[in-house]
């Protein structure tokens, strides 16, 4: 009698793609110098193993024979746009430039210096069939710190101030857990912070209830 087995409840939190290089202080050096990873670890001396990362994805490099053939890593990040002008701009070969894909992401594809092909890419928030809308004027006044912030973010994103303010008021009405959605990854986070400083932004997201207009 055949008897099938229920299948496990699974929870995995962490992956770690590995790739065999034949040195590994020559391949962490390329991995950090030329495509924006930083050093997790090393172990060995010399080394024969070594964590790079990518934000919260770390990944192998382990002493070995390097096998490229039929073997790919895929990273989705923040921006590829600009972790591609990075890496070309250091030099590494590129197997094909950014397009808009039609599986929703905006990628390209390197090769790395054992020969082992990585592709990077965003989520396109445009994808899906358009919505048809109709915009009214509304009598706005913002702070004017805030403002100048605004304006810059939406030149980051490469969106209009317009849309940006509509994407933020979007996610703001969307609740996610115990708080609310955010449009912005950790890297816009993070520059948002600089924007602050830049702007002289000295108070926090509580501030607007005790705006007094001079």
């Amino acid at each position: 009698m055949v008897t099938t087995s229920r299948v496990p409840d699974v929870e995995c939190e962490r992956h770690h793609p590995s790739l065999q290089v034949s040195d590994v202080l020559a391949a962490v050096d390329f991995y950090t110098t030329k495509l924006g990873f930083t050093v997790g670890f090393t172990w060995g001396e010399p080394p024969v193993i070594a964590g790079v990362n990518l934000d919260k994805v770390q990944m192998f490099l382990e002493k070995g024979t390097p096998s490229p053939e039929g073997c790919a890593v895929y990273f989705v990040v923040g921006n590829a746009d600009e972790l591609f002008e990075f890496q070309r701009a250091n030099g590494v070969e590129v197997v094909e430039p950014p397009g808009d894909r039609p599986y929703a992401l905006r990628d390209y594809r390197v090769r790395d210096l054992h020969g082992y092909e990585l592709g990077f890419g965003h989520h396109l928030l445009n994808a899906g069939p358009p919505v048809e809308i109709e915009r009214v004027d509304v009598p706005l006044r913002l702070e004017k710190r805030l403002a100048a912030l605004l304006v810059d973010l939406a030149a980051h994103k490469r969106m209009s101030v317009t849309s940006c303010l509509e994407e933020i008021l979007l996610h703001t009405n969307e609740p996610l857990g115990d708080g609310v959605a955010s449009p912005h990854t950790g890297a816009t986070l993070r520059h948002i912070q600089e924007l602050k400083k830049k702007h002289g932004i000295d108070y926090d997201c509580h501030a607007s209830y005790r705006f007094v207009e001079r």
